[in-house]
């Protein structure tokens, strides 16, 4: 991995100068520079000069074609002259709109995901590329938390990190079972959604999606299993299908009752007060760090599940 512990950045930890929390606002000039080094070492910036598109030009056009529809615009510049890669990026290193920054990220990234991943020997013979997939990724990632931004490329999506230990202890965990396990795609699906929700400040939008991942969950296990249910019941409905097939250990049993309680008024309810009825004569506004708790809450309470199905 191409990061350094260089001697300027073990006196700043030494100095307690980095950053031990996350801000949303910005990007920094240094970390768009780290990042264009990335791209350029795993996807390369050859550009075929008029004799026909190289593999990395077929990149950066499609981020610039892609991008470009999204925001009703021509091109992301108006520049026609250059390589392809120097307009992408000149672009995204003058954007100061944090989210159109991150849509630049997040497409190039799950470009490398999928497209270099899979050419990734022809990348490194026709363009000289020296990144592999998963060390840039990797690097992006860890680049980010160096300079305190808070977000994460993480199954092809730039999702939001509100808490490092929180993040690393119960969501990526969460994200790599529902990765892994294939009866849980559609909730997989929903708890990405909520997190792009969030990021996109929807709130209402992600505790739907909330509900409608720790749902899913549960109809899964509950499918897996061929327990009795319907596909309209409500979660608290579905927790006790699950509770009276055993899902948990009997010995845990009183334990999970009060567990129970915590879910029924967490996830569920949360959603029903704060976005799934009508708003009245009164506009609602749903607090961001409502659904931050909320995000997290069904994270463990998926895991949580998880681990027990497992167990059966």
């Amino acid at each position: 991995m191409g990061i350094l512990n260089i001697f300027s950045k073990r006196q700043k930890a030494l100095r307690g100068e980095t950053p031990d929390v996350y801000q949303y606002e910005t990007i920094p000039q240094a970390l768009k520079i780290q990042i264009i080094h990335i791209i350029q070492d795993t996807v390369g910036n050859r550009s075929g000069n008029g004799y026909g598109q190289t593999l990395s030009d077929k990149v950066y056009h499609k981020i610039n074609k892609d991008l470009s529809k999204e925001y009703g615009q021509f091109s992301l510049t108006n520049r026609n002259d250059g390589p392809i890669f120097d307009r992408v990026y000149e672009y995204f290193f003058e954007e100061s709109d944090v989210e159109k920054c991150l849509d630049i990220i997040e497409l190039t990234f799950l470009l490398i995901h999928t497209y270099v991943r899979e050419n990734f020997i022809r990348f490194q013979r026709e363009e000289g590329t020296t990144q592999e997939v998963n060390d840039a990724i990797d690097e992006l990632n860890i680049r980010f938390k160096q300079h305190g931004v808070g977000y994460e490329f993480s199954d092809g999506e730039i999702i939001r990190v509100d808490s490092q230990f929180l993040h690393s202890e119960v969501v990526k965990p969460t994200l790599n079972v529902l990765q892994v396990s294939k009866f849980l795609e559609g909730a997989k699906q929903e708890f990405l959604s909520a997190h792009s929700h969030y990021r996109h400040k929807k709130y209402k939008e992600s505790l739907n999606e909330c509900l409608k991942a720790f749902e899913s969950t549960l109809k899964a296990i509950c499918k897996k299993h061929n327990w009795e249910h319907s596909a309209n019941d409500t979660a608290k409905r579905l927790l006790n299908i699950c509770l009276t097939n055993g899902l948990v250990p009997s010995y845990m049993q009183e334990q999970f009752n009060q567990f129970l309680g915590l879910l029924s008024s967490g996830v569920p309810t949360i959603r029903n007060k704060e976005s799934g009825h009508g708003q009245g004569s009164e506009i609602k506004n749903v607090s961001p760090d409502l659904v931050s708790y909320t995000l997290h809450l069904t994270a463990s309470n998926i895991l949580f599940l998880s681990e027990c199905e497992k167990k059966l």
